[in-house]
């Protein structure tokens, strides 16, 4: 892989997540992937991954992430500054949270880590 493809194949994860069809978004990892968010926590493989993204995205049925630059930081990994927005289904309240995450990808174009710190609020 190069630098080009792994900032294309960050987009690709982000536009099929904004679409909220987990189905396109699974086939992504490699079974063996790695997700670790500060807000969540560590995720190891694709089964506990799916439960993961599976349950967030219940909660936030309507979460959009925008970006605005994706930058291959090496051919192996890009990242992206994001702002998530979507409303809490069990609430009805708006949520924004702002962070940086990083995909990491193996030689075949999969994801094998993805790391997420999004930033305090004040």
């Amino acid at each position: 892989m190069d630098r080009q493809n792994t900032a294309d194949l960050a987009r690709l994860y982000v536009e099929r997540s904004n679409r909220h069809v987990l189905d396109e978004v699974f086939p992504l990892f490699d079974p063996e992937a790695t997700y670790r968010s500060s807000q969540f926590g560590l995720f190891e493989g694709l089964d506990q991954i799916r439960d993961m993204m599976t349950g967030f995205f219940t909660t936030f049925p309507d979460v959009h992430w925008t970006v605005d630059d994706y930058r291959a930081e090496s051919d192996d990994t890009a990242t992206f500054e994001f702002t998530m927005r979507a409303s809490n289904a069990e609430t009805g309240q708006p949520v924004e949270r702002r962070g940086l995450e990083t995909i990491t990808f193996t030689e075949e174009g999969l994801i094998r880590h993805v790391e997420v710190e999004v930033a305090q609020s004040d």
